[in-house]
């Protein structure tokens, strides 16, 4: 493996636009060299006959119910909940403003 020096790191952090004082510079190359080892350790393990895992969640399945009709509230009570309605139906804030005032 190639050594994680500073021009790669100088590259990166441009690359993500962070600011490093030279302290902070010596930390991350340190801890970024320590992250690439390890990975390169990972390169040496034998997954042969190992097949693609794309999800770790590959049982999971959705719960479905079927939809029902239950017991419905009364109109009345219903709007009563309301802070404002008009006509039996629930008065809500406009989402979008009309380009065009009255």
């Amino acid at each position: 493996m190639a050594e994680f020096d500073k021009e790669e790191l100088d590259k990166l952090a441009k690359l993500c636009r962070i600011e490093c004082t030279e302290d902070e510079k010596k930390n991350l190359s340190s801890q970024i060299a320590d992250i690439l080892s390890y990975v390169e350790q990972l390169d040496q393990v034998n997954t042969q006959g190992v097949a693609p895992c794309d999800s770790v969640l590959g049982t999971l399945m959705n719960v479905m119910r079927e939809d029902g009709v239950g017991r419905l509230l009364p109109r009345e009570l219903f709007l009563a909940n309301a802070p404002s309605h008009v006509g039996g139906m629930i008065r809500v804030p406009p989402v979008i403003k009309s380009s065009k005032e009255p």
